[in-house]
């Protein structure tokens, strides 16, 4: 087995990165879900509540993040930390601290995607607060994240989508990118669903060990295009995870699976890193 993509997200709900390389840190890949937009309730806001979102392009430079959106010209933000107060924003049921970023961004998503966008603005991730990984799934341990919904990795696996896509294909629907599902770390693996018998997987050099804690369960956001924000097949692919049961004891669709850093923190991971994995005895 091998990395065959991996992908940072850094304001959360907007287009993904692909990368060749990255940092791993304890909290996900570097700037992993550093930003997220919120509304006037201070509570994030996402594609599930706004599609349209997946239409904003998202680009690093050694010193900006920059947007993108065909109606608008480029935003580019500086990615020194900004002044201001922080501020107090919720992802679920957490309660995170956070640094608002210019009123400009606001008024640049309104241009770019109208009267939807009223009201939103952008966060960041305040560094010097810890967010807290769910406990229930960690075996005593801790973790912790920045905006991602829950965990600072998602793993998915070529095979996986490949048997989702022969379902799909089965059924008389299209296939589906891996996109559709926001991954981090894609490991090119031909057994599909062979990652949710993994308990660890780990460099074969030794350099990081990932520890894989929870199946992660999907919503509406996998029906959405990842560049266009239509959906082609209403509730698809989500409908045909559900017939393929892929976690007999738990309700819903699920694909890929949640994992914390066990091993590694500030070393490199590199698509086409040799891979094994430690497999749960039945």
């Amino acid at each position: 087995m091998e990395i065959a993509q991996l992908n940072i997200y850094p304001v959360k709900s907007l287009q993904g990165i692909s990368l060749s390389q990255s940092v791993l840190q304890e909290h996900g890949l570097a700037w992993d879900r550093r930003w997220m937009l919120v509304d006037a309730q201070q509570r994030f806001v996402t594609q599930r509540q706004l599609p349209a979102l997946a239409t904003i392009g998202v680009e690093l430079t050694d010193e900006h993040l920059v947007l993108s959106h065909s109606a608008v010209d480029s935003l580019r933000l500086p990615l020194t930390e900004p002044e201001g107060n922080l501020r107090l924003v919720n992802v679920w049921n957490d309660h995170c601290k956070a640094r608002p970023e210019s009123e400009e961004v606001t008024r640049w998503l309104e241009a770019a995607l109208g009267e939807q966008a009223q009201g939103l603005s952008l966060v960041r991730f305040a560094t010097e607060f810890s967010r807290a990984v769910e406990e229930d799934f960690l075996d005593g341990g801790a973790a912790h994240t920045y905006f991602a919904d829950g965990y600072p990795f998602l793993i998915t696996t070529t095979g996986s989508l490949d048997a989702l896509n022969q379902a799909l294909v089965d059924g008389g629907q299209s296939p589906v990118p891996m996109n559709r599902f926001r991954p981090n770390i894609v490991i090119k693996c031909d057994q599909a669903w062979a990652e949710d018998r993994w308990v660890t997987l780990s460099a074969q050099s030794g350099s990081f060990q990932l520890t894989l804690r929870k199946a992660c369960k999907r919503c509406k956001i996998i029906t959405i295009d990842q560049q266009s924000a239509a959906m082609p097949a209403p509730a698809e692919p989500l409908e045909t995870l559900v017939v393929l049961n892929t976690q007999p004891t738990l309700k819903g669709a699920h694909f890929g699976q949640n994992a914390t850093l066990l091993v590694g923190a500030g070393g490199v991971i590199r698509v086409g890193d040799a891979l094994s994995a430690v497999i749960r005895e039945i």
